[in-house]
């Protein structure tokens, strides 16, 4: 029997890949020319705005541009108007509660329906 396992996770390891996170970020700015030496990219996200001379792999300013904004979901949001009474339907015998209660010393369940 053949087990596949997939590439673990390591907290703190050494990255997958060199793509950086400014591609993807809404606080980046980035400049490319024809060669891949040749790219400058901006963080607008601490004040002044600085230069980021190497790739990110991690930011804690980073929000990804392909992610909604809230008004984008308020405007693709359904909705939803709905007359029906909301909440659990109860059959019939389980509006009354019967609790069971134990007769201290005797150890018998002794029947309360209040």
């Amino acid at each position: 029997m053949v087990i596949a396992m997939g590439r673990p996770y390591v907290k703190g390891g050494t990255p997958v890949g060199s793509e950086s996170l400014c591609r993807t970020c809404t606080n980046s700015l980035i400049m490319t020319g024809y060669r891949e030496s040749e790219m400058v990219a901006m963080c607008r996200w601490p004040d002044p705005n600085i230069t980021v001379p190497f790739a990110i792999h991690e930011c804690s300013g980073y929000y990804d541009k392909n992610r909604p904004s809230y008004m984008e979901m308020q405007k693709f949001a359904l909705h939803i108007t709905n007359t029906k009474p909301r909440g659990f339907k109860v059959g019939a015998g389980f509006g009354e509660a019967a609790t069971t209660k134990l007769v201290p010393g005797t150890g018998e369940e002794d029947q309360d329906d209040d």
